[in-house]
């Protein structure tokens, strides 16, 4: 045998294992999530009667089951009763984890303080309920909401007099899907408009879903005023949902997609760069011509005017700060969006939300988000509408 007929033989293999490997990840995962709080409700030390045991086993066992097709029937063929369905029991199902990991430690400090089962399991399974219950609501109020503006002061060394004042509103994860959003879509420009922006930006992740099915809740963005510009660029979810299309189609919603380009808006004969970069992702996805281009965006800007890039996601700041970018607007972390799914957020991100400064020159907002993906729930993560207001430093 050849070598390249010994490397053939050996790739099949080779993804074979690598499925084998995800399979049982994702098993194991789920088996955690779904196993600790079954014990620490029904089983740790109780003695509940039997029928509640073995009602709250098939439950448990149920949701279990039915989670893996609903995901995949919901986001891999894109049915929306599956996935609001998966994408809620996703939710809970973190929160009740969270608080029963959290519940077994207040079963030690009972311990300590002598408390005995049953008593002790069914005071612990009490709390992990009655806080899940509370975080839930409060959480899916959060999330329905329209978002409270957030106001924040930048100051910029290069910036115009003319400009000091400028208003910058920033949304961005709006992620119209299987809920229907239009309403609240409608809410989010009435909110940016009495805003009377000179700029608004929208920084990706648009949607879940392709231009045909989300375009009643895209459709209020038309209405959204702005003085100087309205600018959008892609996050990483446009890469599932036909990107090239909703770049078409929020051109046709009258805003400037900045497909690694860039626009100068001026005021009072001061200028200022408006740049935009796509999705660090879209370099994979197979899209033609989508790919993080930094160089090309700024191709033909004045080295002496201060640049505003927007690119979605706060990784991309390496490149920001490379090409002397002024400010960089970002979103994707959704600030965490269900505690304390932050942690999990800052090993892949530099930053988890606000304004932060990277290098001499760079500085950094990412928001938390406008809108929600998935389980819709935000607990301890709001949503927000920032206006930013540019002052020379």
């Amino acid at each position: 045998m050849s070598v390249d007929e010994a490397v053939q033989a050996a790739t099949p293999r080779r993804r074979v294992a690598r499925a084998m490997r995800f399979a049982a990840t994702i098993t194991a995962v789920m088996l955690l999530l779904f196993g600790l709080p079954w014990w620490t409700l029904l089983l740790a030390g109780n003695h509940w009667p039997t029928a509640v045991v073995t009602g709250g086993t098939v439950l448990a066992a149920a949701a279990l089951v039915s989670f893996p097709p609903l995901m995949i029937a919901g986001h891999g063929r894109h049915l929306d009763w599956a996935a609001r369905i998966a994408d809620t029991e996703l939710g809970v199902i973190w929160v009740l984890f969270t608080w029963a990991l959290l519940g077994n430690l207040l079963r030690a400090v009972l311990v300590l303080a002598g408390v005995a089962d049953p008593v002790r399991s069914r005071l612990v399974s009490v709390a992990v309920v009655g806080i899940t219950l509370v975080l839930l609501c409060w959480g899916y109020a959060e999330a329905m909401r329209v978002p409270r503006v957030r106001r924040v002061e930048v100051r910029l060394d290069r910036l115009g007099p003319a400009l000091d004042g400028l208003r910058v509103v920033l949304i961005t994860d709006t992620h119209y899907g299987p809920i229907d959003r239009a309403r609240w879509s409608a809410g989010v420009t009435e909110v940016i408009n009495s805003l009377e922006p000179d700029v608004v930006a929208h920084t990706g992740d648009i949607a879940d879903g392709e231009v045909a099915a989300r375009r009643a809740q895209a459709a209020p963005l038309a209405d959204v005023r702005a003085g100087l510009a309205r600018v959008y660029v892609t996050g990483n979810h446009e890469y599932f949902s036909g990107a090239q299309r909703w770049v078409e189609h929020m051109a046709t919603l009258g805003w400037e997609a900045l497909h690694n380009r860039h626009i100068v808006v001026e005021r009072g004969g001061d200028r200022l760069v408006i740049a935009g970069v796509d999705d660090r992702t879209a370099g994979g996805s197979g899209v033609p011509g989508h790919h993080a281009d930094h160089t090309a965006a700024l191709t033909g800007t004045d080295p002496d005017l201060p640049v505003l890039l927007l690119a979605h996601q706060p990784q991309q700041i390496d490149g920001a700060v490379a090409h002397g970018v002024d400010l960089q607007l970002s979103g994707h972390t959704h600030g965490g969006q269900i505690w304390p799914f932050h942690y999990l957020v800052r090993t892949d991100q530099p930053v988890l939300q606000g304004l932060s400064r990277h290098g001499e020159r760079t500085q950094l907002y990412t928001s938390r988000g406008t809108g929600f993906w998935g389980p819709p729930f935000r607990v301890f993560a709001p949503s927000e509408v920032t206006l930013l207001t540019l002052r020379r430093a």
